[in-house]
């Protein structure tokens, strides 16, 4: 089992930027994939950040691309989503996901991949 706690989600205007954390606890000495996972109002779950357990290999939704940062500091149980030139359309329940993985750079993209979940961090974007 591992239990996710997100934080630093609020409120920016467009162009802003916040960063989440989101840490992680349970069984973590175990290898696994983290991702970012949001959900605007009316609209389904989507993937819009992942990260191997060995932090080599990165994903992004192309709606986030060259955006968005995921990063994670195993030593801390700790992923990362730095979110830079923040738009309206950015706004949404943002949660923190994980898998356990017998593969240490291998990304999950769907949000069917993920077994653990965070309790989500509200992120709004005011233009």
């Amino acid at each position: 089992q591992v239990q996710l706690v997100e934080s630093g989600g609020g409120l920016v205007q467009a162009g802003g930027s916040l960063r989440l954390s989101c840490a992680a606890s349970g069984r973590t000495s175990s290898s696994v994939a983290m991702g970012w996972v949001r959900q605007a109002p009316g609209k389904e779950r989507e993937v819009v950040a992942a990260i191997s357990w060995s932090g080599i290999m990165t994903y992004y939704a192309d709606s986030v691309k060259g955006r968005f940062t995921i990063s994670r500091d195993n030593a801390k149980n700790t992923v990362y989503l730095q979110m830079n030139s923040l738009k309206p359309e950015d706004t949404a329940v943002y949660y923190c996901a994980a898998t356990f993985t017998r593969y240490n750079s291998y990304l999950y993209t769907t949000t069917k991949d993920y077994d653990y979940w965070g309790q989500g961090t509200q992120v709004t974007v005011s233009s």
